[in-house]
């Protein structure tokens, strides 16, 4: 197996998945030892000895992303495991949808946690370890919601739109020390949450397939395609940008 992300040390949260699955899966298939960060310890270990048994490295942390000491404990055991990190998905993120005037206080506080606090945290740990390595790169999984807006969305639009605003300031931090950051404005991707969706809410589903350009929802491997892209040595001049991949949505 070699690739363009070959020898790479990745960092993957939500990696058990949708996108960061696919990423995990794809990163590994080109070479990268891959660290994931997830909640689900069986699923976990299930993904990284699939990983391992297709000739791929991997190692499962167990990872509540919206704990500091977890992220903290996620980053050390790359390095650990490792000897260094070259970069990393953050990608976890979700919760509830709602209307400011439906939102209340703990669904707000705890969207903002999972979607841009815990994207504080990756970086807080992950930015020192990929400096201290030599320089690299991360993405943050951000969304269409955080440009466009959503009067369903409330604390998820605002969550999504920090995390371009974080993406932002991350890379003029690090500019000159090796690192890159950028972010990806994802659409309506195919993943097991849109499936939750289109299997409770059908009628939300279709409002939202629709509005769709293209006619579809986007996969998590084209997802994946573009994360590899933005973590190799092909996009060594792309940093502090927000980069759409939503079929048009919001061109």
């Amino acid at each position: 197996m070699s690739g363009r992300l070959e020898a790479k040390v990745l960092v993957v949260t939500g990696g058990t998945q949708g996108m960061g699955l696919a990423f995990a899966q794809r990163a590994a298939t080109e070479g990268a030892r891959v660290v994931i960060g997830a909640r689900d310890k069986d699923r976990g270990e299930e993904v990284a000895a699939q990983i391992r048994n297709g000739g791929g490295s991997a190692l499962f942390v167990p990872t509540d992303v919206t704990v500091e000491e977890d992220m903290a404990r996620l980053v050390d055991a790359a390095v650990t495991e490792y000897g260094r990190l070259d970069g990393a998905f953050n990608n976890a993120g979700g919760g509830p949808m709602a209307s400011v005037r439906e939102t209340d206080s703990d669904n707000w506080h705890r969207s903002l946690a999972l979607n841009l606090t815990s994207v504080f945290y990756g970086l807080k740990y992950e930015l020192p370890a990929i400096i201290a390595s030599g320089g690299g790169a991360i993405v943050n999984n951000a969304s269409v919601s955080g440009v466009k807006g959503d009067g369903t969305q409330a604390a998820y639009n605002a969550a999504k739109h920090g995390v371009i605003g974080l993406t932002r300031s991350a890379a003029l931090d690090v500019a000159r020390s090796g690192v890159r950051v950028n972010a990806l404005v994802t659409g309506l991707i195919d993943t097991p949450l849109w499936q939750g969706v289109v299997s409770q809410a059908p009628e939300i589903a279709e409002r939202y397939l629709s509005a769709q350009p293209t006619g579809r929802a986007g996969t998590s491997d084209e997802v994946a395609a573009l994360t590899a892209f933005l973590l190799s040595d092909e996009a060594t001049f792309i940093s502090g940008a927000s980069i759409a991949i939503d079929g048009a949505l919001t061109a």
